[in-house]
């Protein structure tokens, strides 16, 4: 083997490190372990895996564009709230709205989604035309978000949801959960946005040099907006999502998803450095993270220090971009 080829190998062995350390670590818990390669377990890490990739399919456009997204957690919780104050049995004790009849869950799903997107729309205004930046902006909604989410619930647990709620978690199609279903046609949906659209190159554009975008009459701050509309659409769906899951919400809920989905992404392939990045970086990533969870709870490991895990993990990702991207300087 030539120094080429083993310095191309060697490339190769760092860069994916973590994806092959996770490889060889569910290889060793299924041989050790029973019940983990069985189809139940399965299909529960793709349930687990559906709200989070529909997260991270979210955020992946905002890193690509060498931004992020810190109010998606918040955004989570605030769409879950929403969407169990649609939903509520008659019956129920705690009914938010006493005398509202449930709404269809499609519309909820929507009002939720319409409802976070607005917020994300005035998050990519003050990144795109005021030039506040990403992390800032994001941090500001953020704490918005969680405020009028405390406000609006009275920092209330919901629950008492319609059977026809639940059902979207509970319910088939083909021997397929719907939960699972809704993360693949947005991942489709998200493909074909990345990879067959004029934002789709516009969003690579600016990741890769925005001044050099808008030279070349890219519509930098239109499509900044749109991005950070789309991904808060997809954080509601993401909070309709958990709350069906849950049977129950709280504006706590989805709190640090959104590090685990940046984490996720940039595992997969997404440089947080902008420009790069698939929706497969973003499936492959968010892989990565519920194989790790469910591997070190087979494997024993104590409940908290799995956070430490997970930390780790981040920080080898995060380190490994920074490493190609210096590289390709």
């Amino acid at each position: 083997m030539t120094k080429t080829n083993q310095q191309k190998v060697k490339d190769f062995l760092i860069n994916n490190g973590v994806i092959i350390v996770m490889f060889i670590l569910v290889i060793y818990t299924g041989f050790t372990s029973d019940n983990f390669f069985t189809k139940n377990n399965f299909m529960n890490i793709l349930m687990n895996m559906s709200s989070r990739l529909v997260i991270a399919l979210g955020i992946a456009g905002c890193v690509i564009t060498a931004g992020c997204d810190l109010s998606a957690g918040r955004m989570i919780g605030f769409g879950a709230c929403i969407s169990g104050m649609l939903l509520q049995r008659m019956d129920y004790s705690g009914k938010f709205f006493p005398d509202m009849q449930p709404l269809n869950v499609f519309v909820v799903a929507l009002i939720a989604m319409l409802v976070c997107a607005a917020f994300g729309t005035v998050t990519g205004f003050f990144i795109a035309y005021l030039n506040v930046p990403p992390f800032i902006a994001t941090l500001a909604m953020m704490e918005i978000v969680y405020g009028i989410g405390l406000i609006v619930t009275n920092a209330t647990p919901l629950g008492g949801y319609v059977e026809q709620y639940t059902n979207v978690s509970n319910g088939k199609f083909l021997g397929i959960n719907y939960l699972i279903w809704i993360a693949i046609i947005v991942a489709a949906i998200t493909w074909f946005i990345f990879n067959m659209t004029r934002h789709g190159k516009y969003m690579y554009a600016i990741g890769g040099n925005p001044q050099a975008a808008e030279v070349a009459g890219v519509p930098v701050k239109a499509t900044l907006i749109l991005i950070y509309m789309k991904a808060a659409a997809m954080y509601g769906l993401a909070g309709f999502m958990l709350g069906a899951k849950a049977g129950g919400a709280s504006v706590q809920t989805g709190y640090g998803y959104e590090m685990e989905a940046i984490a996720a992404c940039t595992i997969g392939g997404v440089s947080v450095t902008g420009g790069r990045g698939k929706v497969s970086s973003a499936i492959i990533g968010v892989a990565v993270f519920e194989l790790l969870k469910v591997a070190l709870q087979y494997l024993g490991m104590n409940a908290n220090a799995q956070y430490i895990a997970i930390g780790v993990v981040i920080f080898i990702a995060i380190s490994l971009d920074i490493r190609k991207y210096i590289a390709r300087k």
